[in-house]
């Protein structure tokens, strides 16, 4: 008998020793993983602060200005917590890592108020609200 997991089930095993961060959050990691692959043109590996890039812009493109609410609500709030869900991958094998890879490269890789709240702006002018966002 095949003794291999799924990924439903490799999930369900990082799930049940740690409960910090949703599903959909591990979801949505692999979904940026590879959008930033597709997007760097090469195959393969990315490094934790391309990745941490990627899901930015991914986000961004899914779910506009409720991003970092989404986020969030999936307990990620910081680009360590982006490497913390990886690492977790990589332990139950639903992802590899080089010998290079640590934890650390995604320390401070992604600001979230850079990345989620100063690209809107909100201008209060005689007419109201007029928003604007994201800027180029």
């Amino acid at each position: 008998m095949d003794e291999r997991k799924s990924p439903d089930e490799l999930l369900d095993t990082i799930l049940a020793a740690d409960r910090r961060y949703a599903r959909d959050a591990y979801i949505f990691v692999s979904e940026s993983l590879g959008y930033t692959v597709q997007k760097s043109g090469r195959s393969g590996h990315v490094s934790g602060p391309e990745l941490c890039r990627g899901l930015s812009e991914l986000a961004l493109r899914q779910f506009g200005r409720l991003a970092r609410t989404v986020l969030e609500s999936w307990g990620v709030t910081s680009s360590e917590d982006i490497g913390e869900i990886v690492f977790r991958m990589v332990e139950v094998g639903l992802l590899r890592k080089t010998e290079e890879d640590s934890r650390e490269d995604f320390v401070g890789a992604l600001d979230f108020d850079e990345a989620f709240d100063r690209g809107f702006r909100l201008h209060l002018g005689a007419g109201g609200a007029d928003e604007h966002g994201p800027e180029a």
